[in-house]
């Protein structure tokens, strides 16, 4: 992180940048850097303002119930004096993070008239709209969706959790807070608002200095030359002692800004203002950040016997007298109060007497203000038990199992080690003719026969079983994950190669859609990232870190902001895909639970069915899946015949044993289910045999009957029956071929690809 440190304004007149500071741009400075209490830096803002006669600024707020003082009358104040130093002001309506920080109970409804709410109070205190932009975030990012989420991803990809969480505070939160996933969306879309505004200058309070400091660290890390100048306001505190800000959430702590003249008057009678002590002080601090720079004079009256009226200049002067007990706090106050009133009476008028603005301001009471977030309690979350199959012959809702029913029923039962729910299944298959089941990969490296052969079984078992399949080809997950370095156009090619593969190892496409994640979610982002959003606010941060099995991670590791991100995409993808069935790997159920608890949260009747299969051990002795950074444990979808003969002679095959032996289990579940038989020959050890079933192989194998030498050379050959018309269309198809050589000159550059 950068170092926080403050600079003093320069008073050199030539810039780093060689350019001379003229007496305007010295002007120019004055005022915008009146505005920051500290500023990161100095030397750049001086800069920007002599090469930029109207930069922009970026300012912004959550609409989350009435607006306080220190909302309205300082960003007034700010706004004015940089639209006044020729800036120009974007002012961000942060609908969609008020949504995720749960305030007014993430009712975007409500937040969408807080803001409106607000926009009229800035217009009747006087802000200058000249050169000012109020932009809904979420209007904004769904018209430009394709240029900023990419933008989050990165962010999220570049930054460990750990220093994610140190930004909770910009959430008036702390990293050993109960977190949810939200929180951390949140930090990489505010570190990602600064771009996509194209921000020169972060003018927020300095509970937002450290998103802003991350923004600027993300400068470094993409090699950016004009990273933005952060300007950080003043915080005004609570009317009590103690109150580092004012709280919506208590009303005793703050004015409002259509306070009634006497609700002003008791609160400020009511506020923490001890004799002759200024450090601590938030009277002192209202007049020297608002009434000051407002009128540019404090005027006290008091009767001659307390030393007569006073009009100050100055807050060193207020100061002096307030230390040495010349001006007694009752007077202070009743000044204060005095001058409060009068800059908050146009507002009071507006809402008095404008009919939208009376309507906003009614609604706007009666929000209940909410900080709780809506995750559900580990008692609501659904329990993990495996259904064994139903002999029944009608569902849970009375319908009639007809006999194509059922046999559809067993062809896609079939495929999942584990189907949560089987009732719901088959309740699934008798009322709807073409269901949709959803599958899908990371394109990020070569492709094993686990993901080739099986997913190739299983898809034609769905097809012909009626079944619409869509398969999910996950390109901004593999970014999200760092595969192939988080290069999408590597990614890509891998994806195309992928596909090929599928395509000569006999996948019927007849239903199949083959989806790139990248393309279906920038063409209905609008619907896909509340959905994303929604889902991170209802999970806690320990049950995501949970899911990270999903990638091939546990949750202790090092971990990055992305890997947070990805789960709650994942489980969003089902939806947006109308999935009825995800049929993914054991490996996926951790996420594909979390999508039914969401159904459970929303109140959805039709949650996924969940169809996990088999995964495939690697081929050496305690492998619990093929990973393609060690060929050794896997066999590849185009290995020549002597690397496939070579593995599987290799491979961990204990005679007699049939639990964890990996060469049984490829039979199990790619030749038999390919074949519908496996045929052993023999010379010695018995004869050729062919099996129909896998019991009486393992009836043979652990009798001795079958010798690991026998099931391997079966194996082998059963194996390269299967993978070759893989290997002739990349030798004969000349996209294959490219494709191919492309992944290859991938492969050579990483060892572990």
């Amino acid at each position: 992180m950068e170092t926080l440190s403050i600079n003093s304004p320069t008073q050199d007149s030539t810039l780093p940048s060689g350019l001379q500071v003229s007496e305007e741009i010295e002007k120019r400075y004055n005022v915008v850097r009146s505005v920051g209490e500290q500023c990161i830096h100095d030397d750049e803002l001086k800069d920007l303002l002599a090469k930029k006669a109207a930069p922009f600024c970026y300012d912004g707020f959550e609409p989350s119930g009435r607006m306080h003082i220190a909302q309205g009358l300082m960003k007034i104040l700010n706004v004015n004096k940089l639209t006044s130093a020729g800036c120009r002001v974007k002012i961000w309506i942060a609908d969609w993070f008020a949504y995720m920080n749960n305030k007014l109970g993430g009712d975007l409804k409500k937040i969408r008239v807080v803001g409106e709410y607000y926009k009229e109070i800035f217009q009747a205190a006087g802000m200058n709209s000249e050169n000012v932009e109020f932009l809904w975030s979420s209007d904004e990012i769904n018209a430009r969706g394709d240029e900023y989420w990419p933008l989050v991803m990165d962010i999220a990809c570049r930054n460990s959790l750990a220093q994610i969480k140190r930004c909770m505070p910009i959430m008036g939160l702390s990293e050993t807070e109960e977190l949810s996933a939200a929180h951390i969306l949140y930090v990489c879309m505010q570190c990602a608002d600064t771009f996509f505004l194209e921000a020169d200058i972060c003018q927020l309070g300095m509970d937002q200095q450290t998103v802003n400091l991350l923004a600027r660290d993300y400068c470094d890390a993409v090699k950016r030359g004009n990273k933005p100048v952060i300007l950080s306001h003043h915080m005004l505190p609570g009317l009590q002692q103690g109150q580092k800000k004012m709280s919506k959430s208590d009303p005793s702590s703050a004015i409002f800004m259509e306070d009634e003249e006497a609700e002003v008057n008791v609160k400020i009678k009511k506020a923490y203002c001890p004799p002759d002590i200024v450090e601590g002080n938030p009277c002192l601090e209202y007049v020297k950040y608002i009434i000051l720079p407002w009128f540019s004079e404090f005027t006290v009256e008091r009767d001659d016997k307390y030393g007569g009226n006073r009009t100050f200049k100055s807050f060193e002067d207020i100061a002096a007298d307030y230390e040495s007990g010349e001006l007694h706090p009752k007077d202070l106050k009743d000044a204060l109060s005095k001058a409060l009133n009068k800059i908050l009476q146009p507002v009071r008028d507006h809402f008095k007497t404008n009919s939208r603005a009376k309507n906003l301001l009614k609604q706007v009471k009666g929000y209940k203000i909410t900080r709780v977030m809506p995750t559900a309690s580990s008692t609501d979350k659904e329990d993990l038990s495996v259904n064994t199959s139903s002999a029944a012959s009608s569902s849970d809702t009375g319908l009639q199992v007809s006999e194509e029913a059922e046999m559809k029923y067993k062809t896609v039962r079939s495929i999942g080690e584990e189907c949560i729910q089987e009732d719901e299944l088959k309740n699934l298959l008798a009322k709807k003719p073409a269901p949709i089941c959803y599958d899908g990969f990371e394109p990020s490296g070569r492709m094993h026969i686990a993901q080739g052969v099986m997913k190739v079984t299983n898809v034609n078992k769905l097809t012909s079983a009626g079944c619409q399949v869509k398969i999910w080809i996950a390109d901004w997950f593999a970014q999200l994950n760092n595969k192939l370095g988080g290069d999408l156009e590597r990614i890509r090619v891998v994806g195309e190669y992928f596909k090929e593969i599928w395509q000569a190892g006999g996948m019927n496409n007849d239903k199949v859609a083959f989806l790139w994640a990248s393309d279906e979610i920038n063409g209905k982002g609008n619907k896909y990232w509340p959905l994303v959003m929604d889902i991170a606010r209802r999970n806690n941060l320990r049950r995501i870190l949970r899911c990270g099995q999903i990638m091939g991670r546990s949750e202790t590791e090092v971990l990055s902001a992305a890997q947070i991100l990805y789960p709650c995409m994942q489980c969003a993808d089902i939806f947006l895909l109308e999935a009825d069935i995800c049929q993914l790997g054991m490996d996926q159920r951790k996420v594909n639970m979390l999508a039914r608890e969401y159904c459970a949260d929303i109140k959805r009747k039709n949650k996924p069915i969940i169809l996990s299969h088999h995964m495939l051990p690697g081929l050496q002795q305690g492998q619990e899946k093929m990973s393609k950074s060690d060929p050794s444990s896997a066999i590849f979808m185009e290995d020549e015949e002597a690397d496939v003969n070579e593995k599987i002679n290799k491979a961990y095959c204990p005679p007699k044993t049939v639990e964890g032996n990996p060469c049984l289990e490829y039979v199990k579940y790619i030749v038999l289910p390919r074949f519908n038989e496996f045929k052993v020959e023999s010379e010695k050890n018995g004869g050729n045999k062919t099996f129909k079933s896998f019991e009486d192989i393992v009836a043979d194998y652990e009798s001795g009957e079958l010798h690991p030498e026998d099931l391997k050379k079966a194996l082998m050959k059963a194996l390269n029956i299967t993978l070759q018309p893989v290997r002739d269309h990349f030798k004969t198809n000349e996209r294959a071929k490219n494709l191919l050589e492309q992944v290859k000159v991938m492969r050579n550059c990483s060892p572990s690809f």
